[in-house]
């Protein structure tokens, strides 16, 4: 089994005290017999985070750095007949404008039915295929358009910008000047758009804006085994260290004793960790008897794995 832990660190003062606080046993018998091997990433400024490198080297997938096909995936995931287009995934998003910046809120706050989702979609309908565009609808949060402008343009993960300033990662380009346009005016529409002033009057979060990812062409995915846990993301997201730590504890009870049981066993185990800035995997430990009896001595803590990602 491979098994993939995305927010599995943060760079954030506090985040870093509350990885030093951290007891996670079963992570350190892992630690114990497994051996790091392939790393990826580079900062945290780049638009693919960590977690979806890996998992998109795991599929097999070509392309750059927020060129990557999730939108077509998930589209085909949610029943839509992808073909051969450019997808990308268009979702439905809350801005909050401050005096300095303007930060994305995480749609799952926003607690969006689909009645309400599928009226906001059919409003900005005709802006988009004005334009050619194709649009369909997925779920509550998970709108997707097809255009040939979206075939290799870079866009930021949602999970790079959520709790942030827009500005730093909105798509650039002259490929991006259509959509900045089409922002634009969504933004104009949604303004005043009735389902809003029903939430607003409700005292609920306002859908004023979309975020465009995951563009590209669908690519086969490879077959594998990886299992992705994604327990950390929304207390990280939320700076609410108390609950990543219990989601860290809990993870560490559950899949990591599973894994560090096969391990022990001898049965074939891959885990991947992956923080801000990079995804590091870990293999079972080759090499001599005495090189891996070592290993299981002098191997990195639990501390020093997470903060180095």
């Amino acid at each position: 089994m491979h098994l993939l832990v995305p927010f599995a660190s943060a760079l954030s003062e506090a985040g870093r005290h509350t990885i030093r606080d951290l007891t996670l046993p079963n992570l350190d018998r892992l630690l114990a017999r497994l051996e790091a091997t392939e790393r990826l990433g580079t900062d945290e400024y780049t638009l693919t985070p960590p977690h979806e490198a890996a998992l998109a080297a795991a599929r097999g997938w070509v392309g750059g750095a927020g060129a990557l096909p999730f939108a077509a995936h998930a589209a085909r995931e949610d029943g839509i007949e992808v073909l051969d287009l450019a997808w990308g995934q268009l979702t439905p998003v809350h801005w909050h404008v401050g005096r300095d910046e303007i930060v994305l809120t995480d749609p799952a706050a926003l607690q969006l039915d689909e009645a309400e989702s599928r009226a906001l979609l059919e409003s900005v309908r005709e802006l988009f295929e004005s334009e050619g565009f194709a649009l369909a609808w997925g779920s509550p949060l998970r709108w997707y358009a097809a255009h040939e402008s979206l075939v290799e343009l870079p866009t930021a993960s949602l999970d790079r910008v959520v709790g942030r300033n827009v500005d730093r990662w909105l798509p650039e380009g002259a490929q991006a000047r259509l959509l900045r346009r089409l922002q634009n005016e969504v933004q104009m529409l949604l303004h005043t758009h009735p389902v809003n002033e029903a939430r607003e009057a409700r005292g609920a979060l306002a859908v004023n804006s979309f975020w465009l990812s995951g563009c590209g062409r669908w690519q086969e995915a490879g077959a594998d085994d990886l299992q992705l846990d994604a327990r950390l993301r929304n207390p990280l997201l939320a700076d609410d260290w108390a609950g990543w730590a219990e989601a860290w504890r809990a993870l560490d009870a559950g899949p990591l004793a599973q894994l560090a049981r096969d391990a022990e066993r001898g049965e074939p185990v891959v885990l991947t960790l992956a923080g801000e800035r990079f995804a590091q995997r870990f293999d079972a430990a080759g090499g001599s008897w005495l090189a891996r009896l070592r290993q299981r001595f002098a191997h990195p803590s639990p501390a020093d794995v997470l903060e180095a990602l």
